[in-house]
């Protein structure tokens, strides 16, 4: 329906158009009648279009400014002005035309989405191939998507895969992903037939999330905008009283017509909507839904932020943060490669965590055979030659737990961890200790929000208090709100109401009632939409929060637009009208005034379609490639930093065995350091390449200098120590180990957040360049999206 009206307007703007045009050419050539009945035929046209427009109004009982365009045609006829009614013919359809092809435009980057919905599944069963429908797959189904097709389901891959992303992220080039990553519903498979097992069913996963988010996203009137009709009505009284006391006042009704045809109530009809329906364009090619020109309006206005904890300034999935070996026998990287290659088919929320740690190590990964879920324990299986086990500390470890197990439970409950425990042929091994890891791009986002006008950010969350300080510490904001429920949130937002407008950001069911109760609610959708993002008014499709911050500029903007063009565009309306009403302005001349000016406000209008500032940081392409070669580097040299705290723990000044932290030692010099002055030498420049200053990379710099220190502080004092080893060099050595790692894991921090999260996660998982590999440095591979928190 929406497309025939399109239609019609474009038909009925290129006939008026033409009958102008073909009687100037007639005015010309100096035949007077033909141009007069080109124009009278266009303005009876127009006058037939305002009476249809007027009629539908009238029908719909609402109010509407169209009864001044009869007025003006009718006039134009009456007095004999054709050229003025086929000017106000022009305009009328020319503002009707650019009005439907801005929502069209602003439907179209909503839309897209709707048009990939797929219907059938291939499901993969003990007798081959059945096709079904979607909604019949269940989780841990196996799944065959063929070449061409979209993904069905949320689930993770068993095979390799190149996906286009484009209708989900906007990254218009394929993305490779390996087996164990997590690949969302809606994507489309640009390579080979893949395998994957379903980790959610049809109705859960992100496509029907994000489709019936589109559903809701139906462009409705911002609060400047229905200001704006409110006011376009009162001007029609106001010219009717100026056309009737111009002709009264000189008792001529050519001035009369001349008013009603400069009268333009177009950039308060036109303008203002014009420019919020660019601003939800603009927002949506951003990957930020918004649902309607209100919500735009009151994100431009918000001014206290508050936010989540979990999926919001958190991952919002476990990643495996350490791996801890119960003795000798099995090195943390072999443990690591068993319990990856046993959760490969395992549908549990903590396998992504682990089997993507594995990846990001290069570790060959093999199929498990014989796999058993042990609900509520666990789950076993044979991996190569070993029977591998994973799951709960009493399953794994049951009587006494050994001194290791209590190591862990403490490191875990200091951290907020989870913990997988692990055996290996019927003997305890090691465990994993998985952590919800703050958002790389958190700090930079609470500074860029800061920078587009939110006063004041609050964190508030249901997590335990010393974890949300942490958090709440690091990524900077006003004040934090501990152990809140539901109802606790929504009395916090009610509080912060009182003083500015609120927007609350989150992403789990449980905030769908505060999504609601704040003046916006912003939902994190890009891992699937949930109840949350059903509530809110805002919703994020990336897997990017500093979208946010784009977001609210973008907002902003158009607010600013619609004003700029609504002042400008009356101010000088109004001014024209005077002009006619003294007899200044013949309707012909305000009839193509009233079209220049109209053309002026709707063009100031759809600046807002048009790119604007934002914070989001560009990075030229060609220093993508080396960002993801050193992404991968980075990710490798992780399990290094951890043999450090392993070392140093198992240093005793008993034995004074220094064997391990000599071999630590190679590892070092063979792998961190070359990786180290990689960053120094590329990624360092590379940053202030793309932020445009050297400042930022100031801390970068000094601590890679600091590491370089503290490897040559240990690699001399190692020199120094032969047969005699006494006591206090054990120490020494300790407490060499434990400073250097702490300035390693602070450093990876600020790595992580000040050069890393500058880059699209989905350019950091391309293939890194073959011809820029570092020896001793394993390839790993790209990012795994996905699960939630929980125990096994």
């Amino acid at each position: 329906m929406k497309r025939v009206y399109e239609r019609r307007q474009l038909i009925l703007f290129v006939a008026s158009t033409l009958l102008l045009l073909g009687g100037g050419v007639a005015w010309l050539i100096d035949l007077p009648s033909v141009a007069a009945l080109c124009w009278d035929v266009g303005t009876v046209a127009g006058l037939v279009a305002s009476v249809v427009w007027t009629a539908g109004a009238v029908r719909r009982r609402q109010p509407t400014v169209d009864i001044i365009a009869v007025l003006a045609l009718a006039g134009a006829l009456a007095i004999d002005e054709p050229f003025a009614g086929a000017m106000v013919t022009v305009m009328l359809a020319s503002g009707q035309l650019l009005e439907a092809r801005a929502a069209a435009r602003a439907r179209r980057e909503l839309s897209l989405l709707l048009e990939l919905a797929p219907r059938t599944a291939h499901r993969r069963t003990g007798s081959g191939v059945v096709d079904v429908a979607v909604d019949e797959i269940t989780r841990g189904d196996l799944v065959l998507v063929g070449s061409g097709e979209v993904v069905p389901v949320d689930g993770r891959l068993v095979t390799e895969a190149l996906l286009d992303e484009a209708a989900m992220t906007g990254e218009p080039l394929p993305v490779e992903r390996g087996p164990g990553e997590e690949v969302r519903s809606g994507v489309v498979n640009a390579g080979a037939p893949l395998d994957l097992v379903a980790t959610a069913t049809s109705a859960e996963s992100t496509y029907a999330g994000l489709v019936r988010l589109v559903e809701q996203a139906q462009a409705r009137s911002a609060p400047f905008v229905r200001t704006a009709d409110r006011l376009a009505v009162y001007f029609v009284p106001l010219t009717l009283l100026l056309a009737i006391g111009a002709w009264v006042a000189s008792a001529d009704p050519v001035r009369a017509v001349a008013v009603l045809v400069v009268a333009t109530p177009c950039p308060l009809l036109l303008a203002a909507p014009i420019a919020f329906m660019s601003g939800l364009s603009q927002a949506a090619r951003r990957g930020v839904v918004v649902k309607g020109g209100g919500a735009l309006e009151r994100l431009a206005v918000g001014r206290v932020m508050l936010f989540d904890k979990t999926g919001t300034l958190t991952a919002g999935r476990p990643a495996v943060a350490n791996v801890v070996t119960a003795n000798s026998q099995i090195g943390p990287d072999d443990l690591l490669r068993l319990a990856a290659s046993l959760d490969q088919v395992s549908p549990h929320v903590l396998a992504t965590a682990i089997v993507t740690a594995a990846v990001n190590r290069g570790l060959g990964l093999q199929m498990p055979e014989d796999v058993v879920e042990e609900h509520g324990y666990g789950v076993r299986g044979r991996v190569g030659p070993h029977e591998v086990q994973l799951g709960k500390a009493s399953w794994i470890v049951p009587g006494e737990p050994p001194a290791w197990v209590r190591q862990v439970r403490r490191r875990a409950d200091l951290d907020g961890s989870v913990t997988v425990f692990a055996a290996v042929d019927g003997a305890p091994a090691g465990a994993f200790l998985l952590e919800d890891s703050i958002r790389p791009d958190a700090p930079r986002m609470v500074r860029a929000l800061r920078a587009a006008g939110i006063s004041r950010i609050v964190l508030v969350t249901g997590d335990r208090a010393d974890i949300a300080e942490t958090v709440g510490r690091i990524v900077g904001v006003d004040a934090v709100l501990a152990d809140r429920d539901p109802a606790e949130k929504l009395a916090a937002i009610q509080v912060e109401r009182r003083s500015a407008a609120t927007i609350m950001v989150g992403d789990g069911v449980n905030d769908a009632p505060a999504l609601a109760a704040a003046d916006v609610g912003v939902a994190l959708a890009a891992r699937g939409a949930t109840a949350s993002s059903e509530a809110a008014d805002v919703v994020l499709t990336v897997d990017r929060i500093d979208a946010l911050a784009d977001a609210i500029l973008i907002a902003q903007r158009s607010k600013r637009i619609a004003l700029q063009a609504v002042v400008v565009g009356m101010g000088l309306s109004l001014a024209a009208m005077a002009a006619a009403a003294a007899g200044q302005l013949p309707p012909a001349v305000g009839a193509v005034l009233q079209e220049g000016i109209d053309v002026l406000a709707i063009g100031i209008a759809l600046r807002a379609v048009l790119p604007g500032k934002v914070h989001t940081v560009t990075v030229d392409a060609s220093d993508l490639a080396h960002a993801r070669r050193l992404k991968v580097q980075h990710d490798a040299t992780l399990a290094v930093v951890e043999q450090i705290r392993t070392v140093a723990d198992g240093l005793s000044t008993q034995s004074r065995d220094l064997a391990p932290t000599r071999a630590l030692m190679g590892r070092l010099e063979a792998e961190l350091l070359p990786h180290e002055r990689a960053d120094e030498e590329v990624l360092v420049p590379l940053v202030a390449r793309a932020l445009g200053t050297t400042a930022a990379t100031a801390g970068l710099s000094r601590t890679h200098a600091e590491i370089e220190h503290q490897i040559g502080r240990l690699r001399r004092l190692l020199g120094d120590l032969h047969a005699d080893v006494r006591p206090e060099d054990v120490i020494e050595l300790r407490r060499l180990l434990y400073g250097l790692y702490a300035v390693l894991r602070l450093h990876n921090a600020m790595e992580t957040e000040g050069a890393f999260s500058l880059i699209p996660a989905a350019e950091l998982s391309g293939e890194p360049d073959s011809d820029h590999k570092t020896p001793g440095l394993r390839r790993g591979r790209r990012r795994l999206t996905a699960t939630r928190r929980h125990n096994r």
